[in-house]
């Protein structure tokens, strides 16, 4: 169950790029061990949004605070200091190094490794096994699965000291089984006090994985509700702004038997 303390304050965050306003006003909250997913068709903000929190964009206007401290903007190494972690749909990872050297990589020169390889190697076991993300240290990232791939970039954030994940549509590129075994590690870790941004198109991944939801559309935020009660033909209304009927499925007919070949 999350805390309603906030860990993540976002307020009235605005950013525009030339005449496109991307985002208006802006603000949210984010409770210790909390699953808020963040929704919206293309081009409503949300990937805007996480890159703000991140330290990629500079917003025009507005602030952000992780446990009450507001965030230098424009600083992903502030971000990451302050225990704020993301993974990117498309992953950031070095095919030819190792998951160990991978997750290492931009924490301190690789050339540590030689000194600090076995005490990085326990650490990075410890959390593979606290979150259920089992991965061979070892092996090259390029010859890695997909999934296996996710699970060095949410390592990569962990072992950085993540206390806030941000997923940018992180089923996008997984199997269904590797989609399940996702939201089982989100599971542990809101259950150990983590709290996650989980972005999304998936309704039906939404409503399973989530305490709550907030809804962007051109730019602003239109809804927030608690994912107990919500439906399917809520959440898409507020992402469209109206209603949208649920497809109907019309029974076909069964198909026309051949004809039985005439006797001669």
């Amino acid at each position: 169950m999350s805390d309603a303390t906030p860990v993540l304050e976002i307020d009235g965050i605005t950013k525009r790029f030339g005449d496109l306003l991307a985002n208006d006003g802006i603000s949210l909250r984010l409770g210790r061990g909390e699953v808020l997913a963040l929704l919206g068709e293309n081009g409503a903000g949300k990937t805007t949004l996480m890159n703000i929190l991140f330290g990629h964009y500079t917003a025009d206007d507005g602030s952000i605070a992780v446990e009450g401290e507001k965030l230098p903007p424009g600083s992903p190494a502030a971000a990451i200091e302050a225990g704020v972690g993301m993974v990117h749909q498309h992953f950031t990872l070095a095919d030819n190094l190792t998951v160990l050297e991978n997750v290492m990589l931009g924490t301190e020169p690789l050339r540590a490794l030689h000194q600090r390889g076995k005490a990085a190697r326990d650490r990075l076991a410890t959390l593979a096994r606290s979150f259920g993300l089992e991965v061979n240290p070892g092996s090259p990232v390029g010859r890695l699965a997909v999934g296996e791939r996710q699970r060095v970039e949410i390592l990569k954030a962990l072992y950085r000291g993540a206390r806030i994940l941000i997923l940018d549509e992180p089923t996008a590129v997984l199997t269904p089984q590797e989609s399940a075994t996702l939201f089982e590690t989100l599971r542990g870790m809101v259950a150990q006090g983590m709290s996650v941004i989980f972005i999304s198109h998936k309704l039906n991944e939404v409503l399973e994985v989530a305490d709550r939801i907030a809804v962007l559309r051109h730019g602003r935020l239109v809804a927030t509700f608690d994912t107990t009660g919500a439906s399917r033909g809520s959440i898409a209304e507020a992402m469209v702004g109206e209603a949208v009927p649920e497809p109907k499925r019309a029974p076909r007919p069964p198909p026309a038997r051949p004809a039985s070949p005439c006797p001669r």
